[in-house]
Parts: C-alpha cells; sequence; structure tokens
C-alpha cells in the first residue's frame, strides 16, 4: 500500500509498545462542563459519519470492542475517552455530515466539537479519517475549515484504503497532500490504512508515538 510516511524499525516498535499496553474507556462528555480534567496529551479522531472512526480506535489498540462500532451514521454523540497508563489519552468524536438524530441533538454536538477543539489545551492533533474510495468531498470541507481557524494540529488518514487499487490510492495520497500544503495547521503527510486487514496500522501507531514523544520533551 503506498504510502508517503516513513518510520525506522524504532519507531515502530514505539508505536507497538504504546498501544500494547490496556486500553480502556473512561468518560464521555455531551457538554463542555462534562469534559473530563485535562491531562497529559489528547489526539481526537474526526470524519463523517460512519467513515470508520471506532473501528481505527479498535485496530490501533488491538481490541474488538473498546469503541462502539455501529451501521447507523451518527450514533457516536458525544466526545469519547480512552486512556491506558501512559500520557496519551484517545478521543472518538461525534461524526459530521449526514445523521440518524435529530437536528437540535445535531447542533448540540457540534457546538461541543467546537468548543473543544477552541479549548482543550492538551489537544495535540486531530486525526481527520477520510474514506480512500470516495476521497475528500464537500461535507469535509467545514471540519478542515473549522479545524484550520481554530490552529489545531490534523492529519489525514485514508480508511478502507485496501478497497482502493494502488495506482489510484497513490494518485489520491497525492492530491490530498497538495491540498494540505495550503492549510498552515494541516500535517501535510497522508496515512493510508485498513482496520480489517491491518495494513497502515502499524504506521499509525506510529505517528502518534512520535507525536507523543515531540509532545513529552
Amino acid at each position: 500500500m503506498p504510502s508517503a510516511a516513513e518510520f525506522s524499525p524504532d519507531e515502530i516498535e514505539a508505536g507497538r509498545r504504546l498501544f500494547a499496553r490496556e486500553w480502556h474507556f473512561t468518560a464521555a462528555a455531551g457538554s463542555l462542563e462534562r469534559l473530563p480534567p485535562a491531562r497529559g496529551i489528547e489526539i481526537a479522531f474526526a470524519g463523517r459519519s460512519n467513515v470508520g472512526k471506532s473501528s481505527l480506535i479498535n485496530a490501533i489498540t488491538g481490541r474488538k470492542a473498546l469503541a462502539r462500532t455501529s451501521n447507523t451514521p451518527g450514533r457516536t454523540q458525544e466526545l469519547l475517552f480512552f486512556r491506558s497508563d501512559t500520557a496519551l489519552t484517545l478521543v472518538d468524536m461525534p461524526g459530521y455530515g449526514f445523521a440518524a438524530a435529530p437536528k437540535q441533538k445535531v447542533k448540540a454536538w457540534t457546538s461541543l466539537i467546537e468548543d473543544y477543539l477552541r479549548e482543550r489545551s492538551n489537544l495535540a492533533r486531530v486525526f481527520v479519517l477520510i474514506d480512500a474510495r470516495h476521497g475528500l468531498k464537500s461535507a469535509d470541507e467545514p471540519a478542515l475549515r473549522q479545524l484550520s481557524e481554530a490552529a489545531v494540529s490534523h492529519q489525514i488518514v485514508l480508511t478502507k484504503a485496501d478497497a482502493v487499487p494502488g495506482p489510484e490510492l497513490a494518485e489520491r495520497i497525492a492530491t490530498m497532500q497538495a491540498a494540505l500544503a495550503k492549510r498552515p495547521a494541516a500535517f501535510p503527510v497522508v496515512l493510508a490504512t485498513s482496520g480489517r486487514k491491518g495494513t497502515g496500522i502499524a504506521e499509525l501507531r506510529a505517528a502518534i508515538a512520535r507525536l507523543l514523544s515531540e509532545r513529552s520533551r
């Protein structure tokens, strides 16, 4: 699978060790007031509804049901927090775009996301998940703009990349990286993953371990 990311064997091993630990659910927050106290470093996973955020969190932590998965878009309606015995916290964010929920509820969690991005001082990066089969869509633009306006570091992670032929995937990655170069807060490397086949998971773990190491210095 093509990827612009390069990691040393030591970084791959650091990522493996980081996620070989016991990870567990710690909190759910439906409002800014219910956020758990900021601790250590947080990374969050964002994306269109049903893009596979929960599945990817399960894949990188090596757990089958740490984060609940669903075929119903909009099932995740709160910020969900997962921790181990490290300084790192993983956050599963509500999906944007279509959701099988009342408009008022969608508006409420959209506001929650905006507040979280602006106020969370220990948020190190948001990984924006994009379905590799479809690429960037108009529904992704408001979220990317929101991240840029909040000056939050963000990086695109392609999901379901095993469903896209190699040359087409490479071209899609190149196009995305060119677009990201225009966004100061965007990390310029696109990671391609497949939770089903496990491809790209070691590289994503390594990227997170590298980020944790950099922020801990």
